[in-house]
């Protein structure tokens, strides 16, 4: 039996680095979320150290870059079902470089103001709407259905690696040389990403023709009814509100805490941070091996509950001692590799049972309402952070990730035994899912 089961493990594990347009997809969103990453850190500790922002600014940050994208959202989808993929993610990769490169510029003009920093926060929340939803759309044309849960493992683990780097890295380009020079080398990485996708050759499935279409009302309105009348999909689409809700708050205040409540510096913090590009690499590994002894119906929502009990780590945490710094990294090394597994699991699902058809319409209705639950975790955060404080903020947000565990436990999911890992080796749906177009 054990000879039999390694070529399954092989193949699950190896065979998409024989696929040279996988790899290429792979290398330019490695690169690109590395850039990206020390960006998350560097615009707001921009807005923090260089332009001495506020709870209720760094919340405005937030909704520049979520509000437009949830505008965008649907009709962003349309345009992935209707137009080749790889030219719009193409576009907003240089796009977002163009974007990101003012910002050092208005520094070393000694013009930089908040305001820009909402500007680009904006137009690139716009941009980067239209390519992750062309991205997770494009997978699933690059490889067969049976290998996007290794797929979207692989895509993890090099995020996670890339997390690693940057985030470690971030805290002391920001400490050394300043948030707006970090935000250069973000700006680089997207040019490098549009290079690796632009040299993919693998054909894109036949778009509808212009006859056949309808509206952009109409077309995107079948992405919603396809989700509101499958319960995996609805679920799912629920589940994300509320983990997205509720990592906003936190996410709002958990910078301003560990630098002004407990004291520490950005180097220290980038450090800490990277501890969570590790535990991500290891949710990502582990994360197939999971769902088959598991089940999609027990790892979705223990991923989800994990997370919430090490967000509680952090408030318990007092002044920059060995103690605190012991908390925060006990978040990253639970909290990390749990929703890693949570995220690659409900990503797989969802394009697995996902006509390739509406697949934009899907995947960017799926964006769009985890968007409008981080828009509004993104003005509750700013409001809390000013009136209960810092503290209480992080408890309330890590109380309400439990809570979206346990709404997810007892959900149409829970039945779920799996998804497709290998076309050799199956682990079926609990039942057949049809779309509702």
């Amino acid at each position: 039996m054990s000879g039999a089961r390694t070529p399954r493990r092989a193949m699950r594990f190896d065979g998409l680095w024989r696929n040279p347009d996988f790899v290429k997809l792979w290398a330019g969103e490695t690169v690109s979320i590395f850039g990206s990453l020390i960006s998350r850190t560097a615009l707001p500790f921009t807005a923090i150290l260089v332009l001495d922002a506020g709870p209720a600014e760094i919340a405005v940050l937030g909704v520049a870059d979520i509000g437009p994208a949830i505008v965008a959202g649907l009709f962003a989808g349309v345009w992935v079902d209707r137009l080749p993929r790889r030219p719009i993610m193409i576009a907003a990769d240089l796009g977002r470089a163009a974007l990101l490169v003012s910002i050092p510029l208005a520094y070393a003009l000694d013009g930089l103001r908040i305001e820009q920093l909402y500007v680009v926060a904006f137009l690139t929340g716009i941009l980067t709407m239209f390519f992750d939803v062309a991205y997770m759309s494009y997978l699933p044309s690059l490889v067969r259905k049976g290998e996007l849960l290794e797929g979207n493992s692989k895509l993890a683990a090099s995020a996670s690696v890339a997390e690693v780097g940057a985030f470690s890295a971030a805290g002391w380009l920001v400490q050394l040389l300043s948030g707006p020079a970090a935000v250069l080398i973000d700006a680089a990485t997207f040019l490098v990403s549009a290079v690796f996708v632009g040299s993919i050759r693998k054909p894109e499935p036949a778009r509808a023709p212009v006859e056949d279409r309808e509206s952009m009302v109409r077309e995107a309105a079948a992405g919603v009814r396809t989700i509101a009348g499958n319960p995996v999909l609805r679920t799912l689409a629920g589940t994300g509100v509320m983990e997205a809700f509720f990592l906003r708050i936190y996410g709002t205040v958990v910078l301003l805490f560990m630098t002004r409540e407990l004291g520490f510096g950005t180097g220290v913090l980038g450090l800490i941070f990277a501890v969570g590009g590790v535990s991500s690499l290891l949710g990502a590994l582990v994360a197939g091996r999971a769902t088959e002894r598991l089940g999609i119906g027990i790892a979705l929502p223990l991923g989800l509950a994990l997370m919430g009990v090490s967000m509680l780590f952090v408030p318990l945490a007092q002044g920059a001692t060995l103690l605190a710094a012991t908390f925060l990294i006990a978040q990253q090394v639970v909290g990390d590799g749990a929703f890693t597994v949570y995220d690659i699991g409900s990503v797989s699902v969802r394009q697995t049972i996902t006509p390739e058809r509406v697949m934009g319409r899907v995947t960017a209705g799926m964006r769009l309402s985890g968007l409008g639950g981080t828009l509004a975790g993104a003005l509750v955060g700013g409001l809390l952070g000013e009136t209960v404080g810092l503290r209480g903020t992080l408890v309330i947000a890590s109380s309400g990730m439990l809570l979206a565990a346990v709404w997810l436990a007892v959900s149409p999911v829970r039945g779920l035994r799996g998804v497709i890992v290998s076309p050799e080796q199956p682990i079926p749906l609990v039942a057949e899912i049809e779309p509702v177009l």
